[in-house]
């Protein structure tokens, strides 16, 4: 979804709405999503809502304390760091369950800024499918630490995650691009959409988390906006 004004400013939405019983991850730390309504019209005369949602459900952003012990916490994080120009990696034909490499990165950034960077599969083309969570392309170890060692702040993407759908927490190797990008105090934004909406190579991005004391992430409001 786009707006366009008389300004030649389109802003487009990256978030998926939030609804309850839609697809989170499968596992008990991810609670399911539940909307109960207690103001009704006609009888308490407004309309009131009980959200009953994960840090991590739907579009979202993880703080460093998600995976890093005494990690810096939602609240804490520097709006400047979350606001600014991103630029867009198009990696829509990579194939399912591919590994993203730091050449592939480098190549495709083609000398543009990296403090912060939208990974584009066109993967939540999948979302609500058993395939969103176990086939999607993920980043090698090496082009996490490549981002992060070139000063990348922020990585959004539109998977579940950049880690191999493999690296599960009931394996060896549990989530090692989390916590190579969070340990460098670099933040991830997950589970965006409508990157295919996005006609310029950078884009302003704003990322909005909610104002959780202690928060280890956040529902987010993402939006780009675009000046032509």
């Amino acid at each position: 979804m786009s707006l366009e004004n008389k300004n030649n400013r389109r802003i487009i939405d990256l978030t998926f709405e939030i609804y309850e019983g839609m697809q989170t991850f499968p596992c008990h730390w991810h609670p399911m999503v539940e909307i109960s309504q207690l103001g009704r019209h006609g009888i308490e005369n407004r309309e009131t809502r009980k959200l009953v949602l994960g840090t991590h459900s739907g579009t979202h952003m993880d703080a460093p304390a998600h995976f890093i012990p005494n990690g810096i916490s939602i609240e804490k994080i520097p709006l400047d760091q979350l606001v600014g120009p991103a630029s867009v990696i198009d990696l829509s034909d990579a194939q399912p369950f591919q590994a993203i490499s730091a050449k592939t990165l480098e190549e495709r950034l083609n000398g543009r800024e990296l403090e912060r960077v939208i990974l584009r599969y066109d993967w939540s083309d999948h979302f609500g499918t058993r395939s969103y969570y176990t086939d999607h392309p993920y980043l090698m170890d090496e082009a996490a630490q490549w981002l992060v060692d070139k000063g990348c702040k922020l990585i959004a993407l539109d998977a579940p995650m950049p880690d191999n759908p493999m690296n599960g927490s009931d394996s060896e190797n549990d989530s090692p691009i989390h916590k190579i990008v969070l340990d460098a105090g670099t933040v991830l934004v997950e589970y965006l959409t409508n990157l295919r909406d996005l006609r310029q190579p950078t884009v302003e991005l704003v990322v909005a988390p909610l104002k959780i004391r202690d928060g280890d992430g956040s529902p987010i409001r993402c939006f780009a906006i675009e000046y032509d």
